[in-house]
């Protein structure tokens, strides 16, 4: 059942789920495969909302046959790379299929241990729960640097959260901050829809690879590389690097460290999965330029001194997880923000409370979503005891 109503509070079980995204969607139904009821409260209107306002020409970059959910298979017909419509689609699907209790326009706002339960503040009053499932995914909050002048800027400016389309800036120069796959991916839209100029800062050279290398998917390799230890992963990179992309640095992209495996491991640093942008560098139909460092009401000043006078600028500076308000009070949160614990796991200050889609690994976000899914209904449903049904509190 997928709702607003009153009536989806009151029958809130013993297992909360916060988010129904697909990590949210995934624990749910496997803790109903095993036989637990749960509930999912989601903050806005509708399951999968994150994927429904990415930008348009997003997809995958993980193979159809690697990112199932538990218990539904993506179509073949949605091709090897799915698209972001066709994601959405699944997940409206996935929800039906496993007759998933949730309750959207309910944001939960906080949780607190109490009793031996856990307290859920939400936007429509106190809730209890035996365990929760926290899977308001890794990428909730757009972020911006505390970048000088910025409110003063007179031009164009968006965090790519915001972007749907090159349309808007077509016959435009535009200005994308950030190297990760959003802001590679941006750029290559910019330039294929008819931008003028596009220009792509650079602060960390990033690391590059193919999305695929002669018919084998980076998800798959990467998959490999997690069983084998960094040396060996940072000595693969390199080999790929050199056989499929190059000497980016003749072209102006900023040479990248030499133990591509190593950051991320250490900086969580996700590689680019080439769609498009190493062409476009080799035909210098995107430039790099440096670190952006300030803005002035018409020009943006770059780290080494110099100036640019973009008619819009596009930040895909990232995001944050968002987590403290709902839980950084409970100890459970790195300096980063991001939970220490994932999955199956749950950290000794905060019993019965599970995060699920925090990990980001080179192996494939939903592929990784899915196999915690199933451990941790696991967890859940062999605990010694299933607290009572979760009533309302005064």
């Amino acid at each position: 059942m997928i709702g607003g109503g009153d009536n989806g509070l009151m029958s809130l079980s013993a297992v909360a789920v916060i988010g129904a995204g697909p990590g949210g969607l995934a624990a749910a139904a496997m803790l109903k495969q095993q036989g637990v009821a749960a509930i999912v409260f989601e903050r806005e209107a509708s399951v999968g909302a994150s994927w429904r306002s990415r930008y348009d020409r997003l997809h995958l970059h993980t193979t159809r046959s690697l990112s199932d959910l538990p218990g539904l298979r993506f179509p073949r017909d949605v091709g090897r790379w799915v698209s972001r419509d066709d994601v959405v689609a699944y997940l409206d699907r996935y929800a039906e299929r496993f007759e998933l209790d949730v309750l959207l326009e309910t944001g939960v706002e906080r949780i607190d241990r109490r009793d031996g339960r856990w307290l859920l503040r939400t936007t429509r009053g106190d809730r209890k729960a035996g365990d929760v499932v926290v899977a308001t995914g890794y990428a909730r909050l757009p972020f911006l640097p505390d970048w000088e002048g910025r409110q003063r800027f007179a031009a164009d400016f968006v965090h790519s959260a915001f972007y749907r389309n090159p349309s808007p800036y077509r016959g435009r120069e535009v200005l994308v901050v950030g190297t990760g796959n959003s802001g590679a991916e941006i750029a290559v839209d910019l330039v294929e829809g008819g931008a003028r100029r596009v220009l792509l800062s650079v602060r960390t050279p990033p690391q590059i690879f193919p999305r695929q290398a002669l018919g084998v998917p980076a998800q798959a390799i990467g998959i490999c590389i997690r069983r084998l230890p960094p040396s060996v992963g940072d000595a693969v990179g390199v080999i790929l690097q050199r056989a499929f992309v190059g000497d980016l640095s003749r072209h102006g992209m900023p040479r990248a460290g030499h133990r591509p495996y190593s950051e991320f491991l250490g900086r969580h640093a996700i590689p680019i999965l080439d769609i498009g942008l190493i062409r476009l560098l080799k035909h210098h139909a995107v430039e790099v330029i440096p670190a952006v460092e300030a803005f002035e009401r018409s020009a943006v000043l770059l780290a080494d001194g110099t100036r640019v006078t973009p008619d819009a600028v596009i930040a895909a500076t990232g995001y944050r997880c968002g987590l403290e308000p709902l839980v950084g009070h409970l100890g459970v949160l790195d300096d980063d923000g991001r939970p220490l614990v994932n999955g199956a796991s749950t950290h000794p200050s905060a019993p019965r409370l599970h995060f699920i889609g925090f990990a980001n690994p080179i192996s494939g976000n939903l592929r990784e979503i899915a196999i915690d899914a199933r451990k941790i209904a696991r967890a859940i449903s062999s605990s010694a005891a299933v607290p009572e049904r979760a009533t309302v509190v005064p």
